[in-house]
């Protein structure tokens, strides 16, 4: 079976439209084509599409399913066509964005670097959320979206997924966990944990391993830079638990161990947060999709 967008459209429009008359208006092309087009898609299906006997028209159990299929499709056609046509007239805009993550900086320059070159007239910004509310100032229009891995409900607010990441041990290389494959609430219990300088209810081996397990760590040091934490794991200070994206490179050097945090492993979804009703914005949804692509260069590498 060979379907083009066409024929998407053309379902969608009969269903939409109730007959064949309005359909073809709204197509606009003759009754007598639409009628053409439909019986050689029925040819090739095999299937008829239609009830033929039914005012108004109406489709069958096979034409509810290239309905579907439509209604996925054509809106995702649409919104590309969309961008393409914005990214040729250079449309202006703002993204102001604050980050509620020390470590995303790693892979949100790289998507940045390739979103200006596209979109050269939008006015760009960042702003570390953690350094203010960013959740209420988005709602507040101060910001134009939120890099978070905590989503709340906030009126006129959605999150947007963008990747899910694996939070992971790093350790020096002489350190006893290097014998162990995996690492467990337990096994902090004799160490000096070395985090980012953020509220426990953020950190992610609080919340995900060692709140749930009542364990708390022999010391909790709090840093601001991921280069001064891999610096005092490699000086054996300490242990961190840091995003996989993070320790792609490593997990290579001598100077460290990197093991999975159970034997599952965690997993953590990263959000990007925006209004509503500007998820859709052509320049919008053009950095959504960086962000959704480009980190998945660093967590492979």
């Amino acid at each position: 079976m060979h379907l083009e967008f066409r024929h998407l459209r053309t379902i969608k429009a009969i269903h939409d439209a109730g007959g064949l008359a309005r359909a073809a208006d709204v197509l606009h092309i003759t009754q007598s084509a639409l009628s053409h087009q439909i019986k050689g898609l029925e040819d090739q299906t095999g299937v008829e599409l239609f009830v033929r006997r039914s005012k108004p028209l109406k489709l069958s159990a096979a034409g509810m399913k290239l309905l579907r299929l439509a209604e996925r499709v054509l809106p995702e056609i649409a919104a590309t066509e969309a961008e393409f046509d914005a990214l040729r007239s250079g449309r202006a805009g703002r993204l102001h964005i604050a980050i509620e993550c020390h470590a995303c900086f790693d892979w949100l320059f790289p998507v940045l670097e390739k979103f200006r070159h596209a979109w050269p007239e939008i006015d760009v910004d960042i702003r570390p959320g953690l350094a203010f509310n960013a959740l209420p100032a988005l709602a507040r229009e101060e910001v134009d979206l939120v890099i978070s891995s905590d989503p709340e409900t906030i009126p006129g607010v959605q999150f947007n997924p963008l990747f899910d990441y694996a939070p992971t041990l790093v350790a020096p290389a002489n350190s006893p966990l290097a014998a162990k494959p995996f690492v467990e609430a337990q096994d902090f219990a004799d160490q000096t944990l070395i985090t980012y300088p953020v509220d426990r209810a953020r950190i992610d081996i609080f919340t995900q391993l060692l709140t749930p397990a009542k364990i708390e760590p022999k010391a909790h040091r709090k840093v601001e830079l991921t280069a001064v934490i891999l610096m005092l794991v490699a000086s054996g200070r300490g242990v961190s638990v840091l995003p996989d994206w993070v320790l792609r490179e490593v997990k290579y050097q001598p100077d460290y161990i990197t093991r999975p945090v159970t034997a599952q492993g965690l997993t953590k979804r990263l959000y990007a947060a925006t209004r509503i009703e500007e998820a859709t914005q052509p320049f919008m949804a053009h950095f959504l999709r960086l962000a959704r692509t480009e980190p998945m260069k660093l967590q492979r590498a």
